[in-house]
């Protein structure tokens, strides 16, 4: 095996192949090899020093490497134990975030808890001295109102300190009550002194006492029962006083005197009325031809007269002023409209109520004011043939109704629409009246014939343009069957 590792040594196939004495070649090898072996003595020798100063150094770096390794073992062996430390401080630190946001919220707790309960000196002085006009008086009032909530919840969570604070605010709620009760009732028993602007003292009421009231309401029903009755009282009696003498005094000045006859487009087959109104009185136009003709008294629904100033009775009196019976019914009902919206505002602000609850409380304030002037309308009307007046208030109602829709107060709804079921039926039935009296006309009574149009072609004409000119501006379906028939 050794010897066909030998031959295939590529010196040896080398040599065979140059044809050289193997045995010679071996001593020459051998020889070669001494020769480097005794040359690498040398070199050894030679670099004795180095080496040994090499040895040196590599013992010197194996001691050098033997201690870091021991300050790096004993590095490991204090890194361990900082790991552990820093540990056990990431726990401590966890268990003291705990600690502390516990104590936190104990305090917060605790904090309010003790600031909702606590009553301090200047709210006792206030509520007690103040006026309650005064701010400081609504800004302790509020406080009071939340102490004695915050109290209420405790005592009903059984917490001990309740018992603490109870019969103080118990007597301080007392006070407020009664200084309240008694601020308030000043200011309705004001509304009744005469002459008196009751607007004034409303807006006094909202400035002073919204939350007064909210106050009564959430602490003491019964008072808040009380002034609110005693507001209902008060602003029914004096909305009805002040309106019936309104109407009263409007109706003096209407034109013309009482009439005692029906119109119509031919009076001879008229018959005469009967008499004038128990409650009020129909004053009639002093010229006939103004119940036919529409004019200027058109001008009672446009823009700048509907929503103009309200008449006063005793400056056109005192003027010898008269006005026909559509401008004293917009007068009317324009402060009628004027005093629902701001009324109804008022309520809903102050006795804090909505929806039903407002309506039914605005009722009761202008209920009465409200059924007078639904009786008032059903005794003129039933007695009034004047068409063009009545059509006349049928619009006014209709844009009154509109403006009070755009306002958003349903307050007087029903009564507009009331007001329409007594109104409507009447203008039909006088413009029956007066298709019944064309209808029953006789040609051959109408007279000699003449080059100018007949009175009652005349009549007929100015009633119709009246008619239709009055309702282009509010278009009717209603009204277009009647002037349908009319026409017919």
């Amino acid at each position: 095996v050794h010897i066909q590792a030998n031959l295939e040594d590529a010196l040896v196939q080398e040599a065979l192949k140059t044809g050289v004495d193997l045995q010679q070649y071996s001593k020459q090898v051998e020889l070669e090899l001494q020769e480097v072996e005794r040359a690498s003595i040398h070199d050894y020798i030679k670099e004795s020093e180095n080496i040994a100063s090499l040895h040196n150094q590599i013992t010197a770096c194996d001691a050098i490497l033997e201690r870091m390794e021991q300050m790096l073992s004993a590095f490991q062996c204090d890194l361990s134990s900082i790991s552990s430390e820093i540990r056990t401080l990431q726990e401590q630190s966890v268990a003291m975030n705990l600690r502390l946001k516990n104590r936190r919220a104990v305090r917060e707790q605790l904090g309010q808890l003790l600031d909702e309960l606590v009553v301090p000196a200047a709210m006792i002085s206030t509520i007690l001295e103040a006026p309650v006009t005064e701010p400081e008086f609504l800004e302790q009032l509020q406080e009071l109102n939340g102490k004695i909530n915050s109290v209420k919840e405790q005592a009903f969570r059984e917490t001990v300190a309740c018992a603490d604070v109870q019969h103080v605010l118990e007597k301080l709620k007392i006070k407020a009550v009664t200084k309240i009760r008694e601020f308030v009732l000043q200011k309705i028993y004001s509304f009744r002194k005469p002459m008196t602007n009751y607007q004034i003292p409303q807006n006094a009421l909202l400035k002073y006492s919204r939350f007064f009231y909210q106050f009564l309401l959430g602490n003491e029903r019964t008072v808040a029962q009380e002034l609110r009755e005693q507001y209902v009282d008060t602003m029914s009696k004096i909305y009805l006083s002040y309106f019936k003498s309104y109407t009263s005094r409007l109706m003096k000045i209407q034109v013309g005197r009482l009439g005692t006859h029906r119109y119509c487009l031919d009076p001879r087959y008229c018959v005469i009325s009967a008499p004038p109104s128990r409650f009020f009185s129909k004053p009639s136009l002093k010229n006939r031809n103004t119940v036919f003709t529409l004019g200027n008294r058109g001008s009672v629904i446009g823009a700048a007269e509907l929503e103009g100033p309200i008449i006063v009775p005793h400056a056109a009196q005192k003027s010898d002023v008269r006005y026909p019976f559509e401008s004293l019914f917009r007068s009317q009902h324009y402060a009628l409209l004027d005093n629902s919206c701001r009324e109804y505002l008022f309520l809903c602000d102050f006795f804090m109520v909505t929806g039903p609850s407002a309506q039914d409380l605005f009722n009761a304030v202008m209920g009465k004011t409200l059924t007078m002037f639904l009786k008032h309308m059903e005794a003129y009307v039933c007695d009034c043939y004047d068409s063009i007046a009545i059509f006349l208030c049928i619009h006014i109602v209709l844009r009154f109704k509109a403006i009070m829709a755009k306002r958003n107060i349903p307050a007087v709804d029903k009564y507009w629409d009331t007001l329409l079921d007594i109104l409507w039926p009447r203008f039909k039935h006088i413009l029956e009246l007066n298709i019944q009296s064309i209808q029953s006309t006789d040609p051959q009574k109408l007279g000699f014939l003449d080059t100018r149009p007949h009175y009652i072609t005349r009549r007929y004409a100015e009633f119709s343009s009246a008619i239709v000119s009055i309702n282009q501006t509010f278009p009717n379906e209603k009204t277009h069957a009647l002037l349908g028939q009319l026409q017919v």
